[in-house]
């Protein structure tokens, strides 16, 4: 059952997550593309500072719920077999679920911030910029995460 609970919620965050990166990336940015720079930074910084207020809970039960999995698979198959081998499709989640935590990270403590001082300066060809930087980032990481899903869904052992 905490398992169970566990893959839920790890589920759940994944979702969020990358939810939140489609919307944002191809329903918000579009539309808010006619909106005057100042009225578009300052509506993409409040929106992004939710959304990734949201990113860093979903990222942190991502890796505590999935190392939580790998470790208990781990424990009782070398209880019963003696030995384990890490799927090569866990150790490709692992690996690129990582790589987005750390451009997540580089998003929300370099650039943002950097948001954050365009918006406070009201300079908003600055602002753009980061904006800019965010979209590329986070297209990046809006594919690592689908490479994700699809790798683990189409099992590439199988």
């Amino acid at each position: 059952m905490f398992y169970a609970t566990l893959k839920i919620a790890h589920l759940l965050a994944v979702i969020v997550w990358l939810g939140g990166m489609v919307f944002a990336h191809f329903f918000l940015r579009p539309a808010v593309a006619a909106l005057a720079p100042p009225e578009r930074v300052t509506l993409m910084h409040a929106v992004l500072g939710r959304f990734f207020k949201a990113v860093l809970w979903a990222a942190s039960a991502v890796l505590l719920s999935g190392v939580w999995m790998i470790g208990r698979v781990t424990r009782q198959t070398v209880q019963t077999a003696g030995h384990f081998t890490l799927p090569l499709e866990w150790l490709l989640m692992a690996a690129l679920g990582l790589v987005m935590m750390g451009i997540f990270g580089a998003i929300r403590l370099a650039l943002y911030p950097r948001l954050t001082r365009a918006v406070a300066a009201a300079d908003w060809p600055a602002g753009a910029a980061v904006l800019s930087r965010i979209r590329h980032a986070v297209a990046l990481n809006l594919v690592l995460g689908v490479a994700i899903v699809v790798l683990t869904l189409a099992g590439v052992s199988s």
